[in-house]
């Protein structure tokens, strides 16, 4: 009797605690768009451990913030956390890397919910500092998690980041359902990146972005495993479903399924078309590729099964690459293997045809493409250049080799073991050249695919 009494007395106490709830309003925070709420809400977190933060209707400006262990942070409808417009304010991390406006490092068990948004004012004449990758100007993010377990944000609306909208960093047991990214404000807007993180589920978000939608990279020592992403709809300026460019461990254990790819909504900086017109682009605004599995860091990808997307306005619907831009732990170049890649439905908007290649000497093995209908411009008249340079060290994009490819659906090159089932590609303009062109390519099978409603060409140069 005495040990049910204080079994019962320790679960009432236990679900006081974590019914404790603070509301940032009942501590002086102003939602009126103009007032620095940092130090109260700062605060609010430091007091509200294993409780509820609950942010209410109105617009609550705030610098960077950094998230304690066991707390759940609420956005109520008509709620916004607003990001200040000051460089100043968002120093960058002790470790390096980007600076954020909600922070947490080897932090667990946090939750960010509810139908709010957060907005980073990355549009704000402060934060126009140019792309990181010729200017090296770091902005700050919107959510960023190192190291950190159990994670869970749900149902916001997240937009108008400086820089990458969300990054999570080595993290492990993670969720994100039902987010709505909208980002163009500036450059490098990627809407989800996940970084040698682990048991990730992604699903059921929408994503709007200038940069790619979502973006998987692995760090040294730290792979992503584990991942599952669905029913989600991405669109992007950059690439839709992007697995790099960072690649120095690898990934391995991921599962895409029932995915929309589209155009962004916006395209203030890209102009593609104008850009690189030896692409034969068909339309002012474009994704670069639907699906880019890139590992070109030493690093490893192994076991990624994708099916069930559909997409359109994109430049090139499937990109693999395995490269050698930067050698592995004990010097090792990057191995690419075992993908299954089935149900994909795609209209393309350039003459930049699909792509699986490797380097000499390390050959891309073990990938399987089925049940696939693309519709291309087509377009390419004979006499054109057929030459594809190596380009061992470069960085991996579709358009990575300066011309166009010398096959009309798939450029195969230094692999092995490559399968095709039930591809069929229809070109809206004739096309001079042949669906499968295969370069050091060993046991290639191609079964039922056809190139405008015949029997698919395989040439081997």
């Amino acid at each position: 009797m005495k040990t049910g009494f204080l079994t019962l007395l320790a679960a009432l106490w236990l679900h006081s605690a974590f019914a404790l709830t603070i509301n940032i309003a009942d501590r002086g925070a102003k939602g009126d768009g103009r007032t620095d709420n940092t130090a109260i809400i700062q605060q609010a977190i430091h007091d509200c451990r294993q409780g509820t933060l609950l942010i209410p209707a109105g617009n609550y400006l705030t610098g960077p913030l950094t998230l304690s262990s066991d707390i759940r942070i609420y956005l109520e409808f008509g709620a916004t956390l607003t990001g200040i417009a000051d460089m100043a304010r968002y120093p960058k991390p002790g470790q390096g890397g980007a600076p954020a406006l909600l922070f947490a490092d080897n932090a667990a068990n946090i939750t960010i919910a509810g139908e709010g948004t957060i907005d980073g004012q990355g549009d704000h004449p402060v934060f126009q500092l140019g792309d990181d990758s010729k200017t090296g100007a770091i902005r700050p993010m919107l959510l960023h998690f190192i190291n950190c377990r159990h994670i869970d944000v749900k149902d916001l609306h997240i937009r108008n980041s400086a820089y990458w909208v969300q990054k999570y960093e080595g993290c492990d047991d993670v969720s994100l359902r039902a987010l709505k990214i909208y980002s163009h404000g500036n450059f490098n807007n990627d809407g989800i990146d996940i970084s040698g993180s682990t048991n990730v589920i992604i699903a059921d978000c929408y994503i709007d972005t200038d940069d790619d939608a979502l973006c998987l990279k692995s760090e040294p020592n730290a792979s992503c495993e584990n991942i599952s992403i669905s029913n989600c709809v991405l669109r992007s300026n950059c690439n839709a479903l992007k697995f790099g460019t960072g690649s120095h461990s690898g990934f391995k254990n991921i599962a895409v399924s029932n995915i929309t790819i589209h155009k962004a909504s916006e395209d203030n900086r890209r102009h593609w078309k104008k850009t690189f017109p030896w692409m034969g682009i068909t339309a002012d605004t474009t994704v670069i590729s639907g699906i880019a599995l890139e590992v070109v860091d030493g690093g490893c990808m192994d076991r990624v099964v994708i099916s069930g997307v559909t997409m359109q306005d994109i430049q090139t619907p499937i990109f693999i690459r395995l490269g050698d831009r930067r050698k592995g732990p004990g010097n090792t170049v990057s191995t690419l293997k075992n993908v299954i890649i089935s149900h994909i439905i795609a209209s393309s908007s350039s003459r930049l045809s699909s792509s699986i290649t490797g380097i000499p000497g390390h050959l891309v093995e073990n990938v399987s493409i089925s049940h696939v209908r693309i519709l291309a411009p087509g377009g390419v008249q004979p006499g054109f250049n057929k030459s594809v340079p190596e380009n061992i060290p470069a960085y991996p994009e579709n358009r990575m080799f300066n011309s166009i490819l010398p096959a009309s659906a798939f450029y195969i090159r230094h692999a092995k073991n490559i399968s095709f089932e039930d591809v069929q590609v229809q070109t809206q303009e004739p096309d001079a050249r042949p669906a499968f062109v295969l370069d050091d390519v060993t046991s290639f099978d191609a079964t039922r695919c056809q190139l405008n409603g015949v029997t698919a060409t395989i040439v081997h140069p």
